[in-house]
């Protein structure tokens, strides 16, 4: 079996705290085992582990989450990355296509699909495992995991079962689906023993490589890539699952739960105030997370989120709080923090000039033996302030000794880059015309590549 976690998400549903570059599934709020905060993907990572399927798991991602994946789970990660956000069916297509061409992955090997985020217990993998052997054994073209519903819930979709399976002992035969019923609705199918579809399905790696045949479409992944973004922007539940025939679903009455609003996923922090936050005695179910600098204090607040990051502050009654998606809907400004592969970056200022000399202050901090790639920039120059750390310095094919209270400049199109050799903090301050982290253009991303080439 191979596995695949799909991560996506525009990060609206989570804001401030969540963005374009930081959806929910990065936001370090559950807690581990070791009483230390942890994001959802490295929840379910530390859970895969545990469970013995790291070595079958590759994640599906857009470019603007690798490094952020790559901060927070290794630079050793499986990733395939989509050339742009469109939905399931395209990223899992794309993803069938590296394991069939790259790969060189069996057309009979079973391909599980999961979000990279949902909030179950561990025993839950063992189902995920099970879907293989009923995908081997049973004849179905997919299988799914249904969960066993707790209450009429309007947001997910359902699987109704049919009646004349009772037979099978590990899975049931799914009848239909029906998607997001009302309230009655929810009732009945819960009445008629509907599940909770959560999103984890099983397939043979030949039911996508036909399918893509049958239609004319790429089966080889680089030219897959190039055909991107003529595939339909459409979810593979609706263009391939509730079209099957033969569909089997594994019922799971185990803990099960879709973080997707601040009230849902406070309900599963153990801490109810992270950063330099504190509330007064008489707060009931009022959670902080605070991610600035300045100190938040709450006051008699009952039922609140109140969570502040660079990028903004909300204030709401959880029950409430899902309506900041239709709030922020519009808001298209850049990221103000961003994690990546080498650390951090947290946007200081930013200050447009009538004369068309635009400058952007940052704050970042690279951890110890993490490099900054060796690049330059067409359009902006740059000075960097070390205000704590040491570590090596490239400008120009030149390396220097770099530590706390020493100012580097770096004119545009110089090529530069910083190794730590232990944590190193250093205030940028860009200057330019046009000040867009696509002004980026990379020579190496290894600093022992780097060195080699100065040779």
């Amino acid at each position: 079996m191979k596995l695949i976690l799909l991560s996506g998400g525009s990060g609206k549903r989570l804001w401030p705290l969540s963005n374009s570059s930081r959806s929910k599934q990065f936001l370090k709020v559950l807690t581990n085992p070791e009483n230390k905060l942890e994001s959802m993907v490295q929840r379910i990572w530390r859970q895969l582990e545990k469970n013995q399927l790291l070595d079958t798991v590759y994640i599906s991602t857009c470019k603007n989450q690798v490094d952020i994946i790559q901060n927070q789970l290794g630079s050793q990660v499986p990733l395939i990355i989509e050339p742009e956000q469109r939905d399931t069916f395209p990223a899992i297509v794309l993803a069938a296509t590296y394991l069939y061409s790259v790969m060189g992955v069996s057309l009979d090997e079973v391909i599980t699909v999961m979000p990279v985020d949902p909030f179950v217990e561990d025993h839950f993998f063992e189902k995920v495992k099970d879907l293989d052997e009923v995908i081997a054994q049973s004849g179905m073209d997919i299988a799914l995991i249904g969960v066993t519903p707790t209450y009429p819930s309007t947001k997910y979709g359902y699987i109704k079962l049919s009646n004349d399976d009772q037979r099978h002992s590990s899975y049931r035969t799914v009848m239909e689906f029906k998607e997001k019923p009302s309230v009655e609705e929810a009732e009945k199918l819960i009445q008629q023993e509907a599940l909770w579809n959560c999103g984890v399905f099983a397939f043979r790696l030949d039911l996508i490589i036909k399918l893509l045949s049958q239609r004319g479409l790429p089966t080889q992944y680089y030219q897959m890539v190039e055909y991107y973004e003529k595939l339909p922007k459409i979810s593979f539940d609706y263009e391939i699952v509730e079209n099957a025939v033969k569909v089997a679903v594994i019922p799971y009455e185990g803990y099960w739960k879709d973080l997707g609003t601040w009230n849902t996923l406070t309900e599963e922090m153990q801490a109810s105030v992270i950063g330099k936050a504190s509330k007064s005695d008489e707060c009931e179910n009022t959670h902080i997370i605070n991610e600035l600098d300045i100190p938040v204090s709450v006051i008699g607040a009952t039922n609140m989120i109140i969570a502040t990051s660079p990028d903004g502050i909300i204030v709401s009654d959880k029950s409430k709080s899902h309506q900041i998606k239709e709030i922020v809907k519009d808001e298209l400004k850049r990221p103000m923090f961003e994690e990546r592969r080498w650390g951090w970056y947290r946007v200081l200022d930013y200050k447009e000039s009538a004369d068309g000399m635009n400058v952007l202050t940052k704050r970042l901090c690279v951890f110890a033996g993490k490099n900054i790639s060796y690049q330059y920039h067409l359009k902006r120059s740059e000075v960097w302030i070390v205000v704590s750390g040491e570590g090596e310095f490239a400008l120009d094919d030149e390396i220097s000794f770099v530590k706390t209270g020493d100012v580097l400049n770096i004119p545009i199109g110089a090529k530069h880059g910083i190794k730590a050799i232990e944590d190193i903090e250093f205030i940028e301050v860009q200057m330019g015309s046009e000040l867009v982290e696509e002004d980026i253009v990379r020579l190496f991303m290894s600093w022992e590549e780097m060195k080699d080439s100065f040779q």
